[in-house]
Order: C-alpha cells, then sequence, then structure tokens
C-alpha cells in the first residue's frame, strides 16, 4: 500500500481548544485512517511551517483524497499538505523506467 506524509497546522481556535482542554488527537487519526482501510504509521507535532506530520499508509490516491477532505472538513486545519511516499524499491524501478528515454527541453 502507498505511504503519504501530511503536513498540517491548526487554525489559533482549534489552538485555543489545546489550551483549554488538553487532548490527544493521535487516537483520533488513527481510528480515521483505520476506518479509510489504512494504518497511521506515525504522527508528530512540530515547530516550523507546520504543527504536525504524519506518515499514513493507505489503500490508494483516492482515499488520501477523502482523508484530507474528512479532516479538513472538521474546521479546525488551517493548512494540509499530502505528500506522496516512494519507497527505494519503487524509487529504482522509476530510474530503470527513465533510462534511455530522452527529452527535450522548451527551446528559448
Amino acid at each position: 500500500m502507498p505511504r503519504y506524509l501530511v503536513q498540517a497546522s491548526y487554525t489559533p481556535a482549534a489552538a485555543a481548544a489545546f489550551v483549554n482542554n488538553p487532548q490527544d488527537r493521535v487516537a483520533g487519526v488513527r481510528a480515521l485512517a483505520q476506518k479509510m482501510g489504512g494504518t497511521l504509521e506515525s504522527m508528530d507535532y512540530c515547530l516550523g511551517d507546520y504543527d504536525l506530520v504524519a506518515v499514513a499508509t493507505l489503500p490508494d490516491d483516492l482515499t488520501a483524497a477523502a482523508m484530507a477532505l474528512a479532516v479538513n472538513s472538521a474546521g479546525h486545519i488551517k493548512s494540509y499538505k499530502t505528500t506522496r511516499l516512494m519507497s527505494a524499491e519503487e524509487f529504482l524501478l522509476a530510474q530503470q523506467k527513465a533510462h534511455g528515454v530522452a527529452y527535450q527541453a522548451p527551446k528559448s
């Protein structure tokens, strides 16, 4: 199954809710991934452009999009980015497929 990196940031209202009512969101995200036929591999909170990063294994891109829609529809996320991850083996296959294929850049 494909793996996906999710990077997300909370709205100020969600941050206030965490301060007023501390809560663990990992269990809810894990349950959502399982309901969608996947697994949550990790979820970590971070400093920087995003408030959290998560890695999930999901059946396909359609499921990843559905999960993004479900999470965003709750209204507590201000930014959400999904990146499809490739294993080293998949990347090697991509290299082999590209080998010998010529592409000409646009001419100025």
